[in-house]
């Protein structure tokens, strides 16, 4: 009897350390993923057509528009400032009804949504 206990115990640590091993490939690999989406943009922020809407345009000219609830983007409104988020990918529906006025904003360049997860202050002008 005493050798069937180690046995489930033993095989109950090989289930358990499979777990465990699992769950932290599992980690690591979103992890990584997330550090790929990762974006930093240096701009001027300015005001968007959106009630509260902020945007950037990048050194490669690409217009980003910012979503923040850990930042307050608005207050940096003409500033020049680096940015740093994840890159979203909004729903059909949202992205269908906000085409419109992201070209608005964008006047025809390329676009993408980004949530800030910091601001650095670069310079409190926009030159």
């Amino acid at each position: 009897m005493h050798n069937h206990k180690k046995l489930f115990l033993m095989i109950l640590s090989l289930v358990f350390g499979g777990l465990v091993f699992s769950a932290t490939c599992s980690a690591q690999m979103n992890d990584s993923k997330d550090k790929a989406s990762m974006q930093s943009v240096t701009g001027c922020l300015q005001k968007g057509d959106e009630a509260g809407g902020v945007t950037i345009t990048g050194t490669d000219g690409k217009v980003w528009e910012l979503h923040s609830k850990k930042v307050d983007l608005t207050e940096h409104v003409g500033h020049t400032v680096t940015v740093t988020g994840s890159i979203t990918k909004e729903s059909k529906e949202t992205e269908d009804k906000m085409e419109s006025s992201e070209k608005k904003e964008s006047s025809g360049k390329q676009y993408g949504d980004l949530k800030v997860h910091s601001l650095k202050m670069v310079s409190d002008s926009c030159k």
